[in-house]
């Protein structure tokens, strides 16, 4: 004889939850569509923002490329980058699902000072930021790690490793740039698919991080 079950404290009982309950709520959030999170790609003229994209998206990216006439080339410096036909004149975008439930949209943003009046539109709604840099000629990137510091947007700073290194230690450039400690500094390979995720990742989990407080203090939900 199979006995009723045990009441609780206040007298009820427990009761489990009907079969496939829990695997039908399991579904429903995999029906739903994945959260959007915008991030931006910044830094300087050709530090490899176009690359990025490219390597990362799961679309065809969207790019604004237009060719490097005379005059742009006596404006820009080409001595790193003497291979460089082409410049971004608005903005590159792609994306990429990183699982399921959250969805990375990705802006880069031009490198040339001349283009900078376009940032605040680019940078609207964004929850983070990547500044990637050419350690040959770091001080191109300083206008973008001031952009994101004086705008409170969570951001790293990646090291693009040409021809696969880099001139200086991390310390070194975290010294040079004037970062905070809490502002992640690593290297990486914009032509790999693999080391671009795993650089997102790493601002992905500030962005998020800063979301989170934001919830403690609020008592909301994103």
């Amino acid at each position: 004889m199979v006995s009723a079950p045990s009441p609780t404290p206040g007298g009820s009982s427990v009761k489990a939850d009907p079969p496939g309950t829990v695997a039908a709520h399991e579904q429903d959030m995999l029906q739903q569509p994945p959260l959007p999170v915008k991030m931006v790609i910044a830094g300087g003229f050709g530090v490899g923002k176009t690359t990025t994209v490219a390597s990362i998206s799961e679309i065809e990216p969207l790019t604004t490329e237009a060719s490097i006439t005379t005059v742009a080339a006596g404006v820009d410096d080409l001595s790193h980058t003497p291979e460089k036909t082409t410049t971004t004149v608005a903005m590159d975008f792609g994306c990429i699902t990183i699982d399921p439930t959250l969805k990375l949209y990705l802006f880069g943003t031009p490198g040339q000072e001349r283009f900078g009046f376009m940032w605040d539109d680019i940078v609207e709604g964004a929850l983070g930021g990547l500044v990637i840099v050419d350690t040959r000629r770091l001080d191109d990137c300083y206008a973008a790690v001031d952009y994101f510091e004086n705008r409170d947007i969570p951001f790293a700073v990646a090291l693009n490793a040409f021809d696969g290194k880099v001139d200086y230690e991390l310390d070194q450039v975290r010294w040079a740039l004037d970062v905070s400690d809490h502002v992640p500094v690593t290297v990486f390979d914009a032509r790999e698919r693999g080391s671009v995720r795993d650089t997102l990742l790493v601002v992905l989990e500030l962005a998020l991080e800063r979301v989170e407080r934001a919830q403690a203090r609020t008592g909301t939900r994103y």
